[in-house]
């Protein structure tokens, strides 16, 4: 068959029992990808098959080695788990089974990146619980990804079509954020999005904006001492080193005031500080992104959908965008190795 010179994008199946296969299917059969990439699907084949036949998705599935090629119409190809075990498929199901599935295609498939194999990956929701039932200790895709690639320092960043937001604490719970806060993890992150707005987004001199932990940015301490302790050190820190960062902002007078363009990424101290916003603006249009990382990793910014799972009526179209967005970062990175 014929070689294509357009980017091969993984996308991998998330938990079996939700929403993922599904907009997966509906994606890698939209003209508007296939324009752009060539899709190929990781996760057991059986779950593609099962939801392409429940949803009258005609669609055929030939199991590759090699899936940068042309293929007939409706034909997608997969990279299966080939687990020992068959994936028995039961939409709107916690299950262990769903959870280690969903594991072994986010394994198989940052292995293709890794050894480029494919050009980037964008994964399918996964559900926690079934993670950690499955026996992976991460919080999310993010920390597991970092786990898989050897990843040093990783950000999570979401991106919609007025803002990029990067988190400085990720899965954490409330109460413990500021103890996870530091001057050096902060500094990190911050340097992490600079190198990933160069790196993958081409812009020269990023502009950042970092946003307070504390109600009024602490009020000069009256609030909360993190600000003065350990925010405002870091942002000159990073100033000596000609970072163009600004801040601290009090988050709800800055997303207040935001006008796009200002900045080209917002630094969150938290998920739902960031997330919020973001979400309001822009809620199934927005991008998951895992900067940092040696893959270009993207992913829909909703989650599994049980209470939808296998009705044919999930919306593709937050996976489209972190489609369009993984073709976007693999084209630059590949432009900027020559």
């Amino acid at each position: 068959m014929k070689r294509t010179q357009k980017p091969v994008i993984a996308i991998t199946s998330g938990d079996p029992n939700g929403i993922g296969p599904e907009v997966a299917l509906k994606c890698a059969l939209d003209p508007r990808v296939i324009r752009i990439c060539s899709p190929v699907l990781v996760g057991p084949v059986e779950v593609f098959e099962f939801y392409s036949k429940r949803l009258h998705l005609p669609a055929q599935f030939p199991i590759v080695a090699d899936p940068n090629v042309h293929v007939r119409r409706n034909t997608i190809p997969v990279y299966s788990t080939g687990s020992d075990t068959r994936c028995h498929v039961r939409p709107g199901t916690l299950s262990t089974s769903a959870g280690r599935h969903a594991a072994n295609a986010l394994r198989l498939a940052s292995g293709l990146a890794i050894r480029k194999e494919v050009d980037a990956v964008v994964t399918g929701p996964v559900n926690k619980k079934a993670l950690h039932r499955a026996g992976l200790p991460f919080d999310g895709q993010t920390e597991f990804l970092q786990h898989l690639t050897h990843s040093r320092h990783v950000a999570m960043m979401l991106i919609s079509n007025t803002m990029r937001v990067g988190l400085a604490t990720i899965h954490v719970p409330i109460n413990q954020v500021a103890l996870r806060l530091t001057r050096q993890r902060l500094q990190t992150i911050v340097n992490v999005v600079n190198t990933s707005l160069k790196l993958d987004w081409k812009i020269r001199n990023p502009r950042l904006a970092v946003l307070g932990l504390n109600p009024h940015a602490g009020e000069q301490g009256d609030i909360g001492l993190e600000e003065r302790t350990i925010i405002s050190p870091a942002i000159q820190a990073l100033k000596r080193r000609r970072l163009l960062v600004e801040g601290p902002f009090p988050a709800d007078s800055f997303f207040g005031k935001y006008r796009k363009g200002r900045f080209d990424a917002v630094i969150a101290m938290y998920h739902d500080q960031g997330l919020i916003p973001l979400k309001m603006s822009s809620f199934g249009g927005a991008v998951n992104m895992s900067a940092g990382l040696p893959i270009v990793r993207t992913s829909p910014d909703h989650g599994t959908a049980f209470d939808i799972a296998g009705k044919g009526i999930a919306n593709p179209e937050s996976m489209i965008a972190a489609i369009k967005m993984a073709v976007m970062i693999a084209n630059n990175r590949k432009n900027s190795r020559g």
